[in-house]
């Protein structure tokens, strides 16, 4: 992740490039940095590097209050786009709530996006919501964000080697999880627990052999037993497998959710499209993408 410093340089030219200048002729403005977190990343995920960001944006930019916050913690599971709504609404609820507060009227307020590994995909498609969902094409963009900021955000996918040795590892659980589950819960504990029944009323039909004498030990005579206890572990695990159904489900649910969310990765088409918007909505409206 880049120093306090490189952030902060960022920022304050990605002012400049939305007439930061101006900045020295008003009272006060306000800047927003706003973090989002990527995949099962939490509120914790950037420690204090935004309140050190804050502390140093406020000192180097004069008459300029920063507030760098951070998108609470959310699900990275499902439809991205569902993700975009709700980031979107947070956003837009955020900035009428500090430009009514200021009193500097709407669109007064700078934003800058800062993502951090998918959530720099969240950021991007936000942005193209927000310029998408303008009354018209003459109209300015609010929020006023002024920089698309992302730290090691796949806008290209991710290599290869990750797909092969993470995602489709976690594939592979996931169908072994379903395999088990129907075992588990299937005939085969069934099948197990009647055999063994039917080993068992054999044995006590059957004449007991003269007794031999032998040198060495006979595995044969625990056949029985190791059926009969073959089939009492089977059918225990069956029977708990089938108590904990309902966490087998939310299993396989989590991971299919979670899965879906990563599989914007494998979009080819999608992620192209994505990083050209990027860059035509930095030449038509000035908002700085780096990444």
């Amino acid at each position: 992740m880049p120093t306090t410093a490189t952030n902060s340089t960022i920022v304050q030219n990605a002012i400049g490039n939305s007439n930061g200048l101006e900045l020295a002729k008003v009272e006060q403005e306000l800047l927003f940095v706003v973090f989002i977190h990527g995949f099962k990343g939490t509120d914790e995920t950037f420690c204090d590097f935004p309140q050190r960001l804050e502390h140093l944006l406020t000192e180097i930019i004069p008459r300029v209050k920063a507030e760098c916050v951070v998108f609470p913690a959310y699900e990275t599971k499902g439809d991205l786009d569902k993700a975009v709504v709700r980031f979107t609404d947070w956003l837009t609820t955020l900035v009428v709530q500090r430009e009514v507060a200021s009193g500097l009227g709407a669109g007064k307020a700078k934003i800058v996006f800062c993502g951090h590994s998918m959530g720099g995909l969240l950021a991007a498609d936000s942005l193209r919501e927000f310029v998408r969902t303008r009354p018209d094409k003459d109209a300015p963009l609010w929020p006023k964000i002024v920089a698309c900021l992302a730290y090691d955000t796949p806008y290209y996918g991710i290599h290869p080697f990750v797909v092969k040795n993470s995602v489709t590892k976690a594939a592979q659980y996931a169908n072994a999880a379903t395999t088990i589950g129907t075992a588990l819960l299937g005939s085969f504990a069934g099948f197990g627990v009647k055999k063994a029944a039917q080993q068992s009323t054999q044995q006590r039909r059957s004449p007991s052999p003269p007794p031999q004498q032998s040198s060495k030990p006979s595995w044969s005579s625990w056949g029985g037993t190791a059926a009969i206890g073959g089939a009492i572990l089977a059918g225990a695990a069956a029977g708990a497998a089938y108590y904990r159904r309902d966490d087998l489900t939310q299993g396989l649910t989590w991971a299919t959710d979670h899965l879906k969310y990563v599989g914007n990765l494998w979009d080819v088409e999608g992620l192209e499209k994505r990083v050209e918007d990027l860059i035509d909505i930095e030449k038509e409206h000035g908002v700085v993408f780096r990444t």
